[in-house]
């Protein structure tokens, strides 16, 4: 129990320290992002008795569908609104790059309790292609969510709605594409891997966007002050 408890928390941990000490201006306070973790992680709950109903009650639909509906709107939607509506005013929210600290906090969170409830019933011999695949996706949607959460918020360009959007909307498109990938059985390891590299191009870019927008959030503030 220790083993499966150990194997399915420590890849999110692990990426989830990457993404934090990578804030090169001030660190979030452990707390607060230990809570948005397990908020993350108690939202799997709901979500996977969402998705239980709806197999239950025979209600199904064609790959592509279920990979987009009821994995990456759901799953997606769900870490959003937390982010949104607990994270986002909050007073230690104050510069751009805490965004993906706080979005793969959330995304981390639900992925590492999914991924101990999997291994639990499938076996811990399976964790490390899960952390490969599934853990490292949760978290590179939770970068690309929180680089456009983040960007929304210290916008001055009167584009806030179109930039929330945004970061509800490309995480749901990439997670959608990802869980169809492995609906593909057979093939699924020849598509995943171009896909995996080209997240983490992504997901990195905008890590450095985002420590580039806090660059001159903190400019700017630093000119108010002096002025």
């Amino acid at each position: 129990m220790l083993a499966i408890f150990s194997a399915g928390i420590a890849p999110g941990l692990a990426l989830l320290c990457y993404f934090y000490l990578r804030d090169s201006y001030e660190t979030e306070p452990v707390l607060t992002v230990a809570r948005a973790f397990i908020y993350g992680a108690l939202l799997t709950f709901p979500t996977m008795f969402i998705q239980y109903v709806l197999i239950e009650e025979g209600i199904t639909f064609p790959h592509m569908i279920n990979a987009f509906l009821s994995a990456g709107l759901l799953e997606e939607f769900g870490k959003w609104f937390i982010l949104f509506y607990l994270i986002y005013q909050h007073v230690d929210f104050d510069e751009p790059y805490d965004g993906i600290v706080y979005a793969t906090s959330v995304s981390l969170g639900f992925a590492s309790s999914e991924n101990i409830l999997y291994l639990l019933a499938h076996g811990v011999e399976h964790a490390f292609i899960r952390a490969l695949l599934p853990v490292s996706g949760h978290a590179l949607f939770g970068v690309v969510m929180g680089f456009y959460l983040g960007k929304a918020k210290f916008s001055r360009e009167g584009n806030e709605k179109q930039l929330l959007l945004l970061s509800f909307f490309l995480p749901f498109l990439l997670h959608g594409f990802f869980d169809y990938i492995l609906y593909l059985e057979t093939t699924w390891i020849y598509y995943i891997v171009p896909f995996m590299l080209f997240l983490w191009w992504f997901a990195l870019k905008k890590v450095k966007q985002a420590h580039i927008l806090t660059e001159q959030h903190h400019r700017r503030i630093w000119r108010e002050r002096s002025s």
